[in-house]
C-alpha cells in the first residue's frame, strides 16, 4: 500500500528549521505580493478622486453664482415673470 503522505525526500521534514523557513518565505512572497496589490488599487483611487475632484470643480463653475451668506443662487428679479402670467 502506497501512504498518501508522502513527500519529496529533497524538502525538508515538516516541524524542522529548514521547513520553518521555506513556509516563512512563502508566506512573505504572498504578503509582498498583497502589498503590491493593495499599492495600485490606492493609486488607482487617489486618481479617480483627482479626477472627481476636477469634475465637481467644473461643474460648479457652471452653476449660477450663489450667495454666501443663504447658499442660495442670486436671481435677477427683473428679468422674472410675475406668477400671474
Amino acid at each position: 500500500m502506497q501512504d498518501d503522505h508522502a513527500r519529496d525526500p529533497s524538502e525538508p521534514a515538516p516541524h524542522t528549521p529548514g521547513h520553518r523557513l521555506d513556509e516563512l518565505e512563502i508566506k512573505a512572497s504572498y504578503a509582498e505580493d498583497l502589498l503590491e496589490q493593495l499599492n495600485l488599487a490606492v493609486y488607482r483611487q487617489q486618481q479617480q478622486i483627482e479626477n472627481l475632484q476636477g469634475q465637481i470643480e467644473h461643474l460648479r463653475k457652471q452653476l449660477p453664482d450663489r450667495d454666501p451668506a443663504t447658499g442660495t443662487a442670486q436671481r435677477d428679479t427683473r428679468e422674472e415673470r410675475p406668477p400671474h402670467y
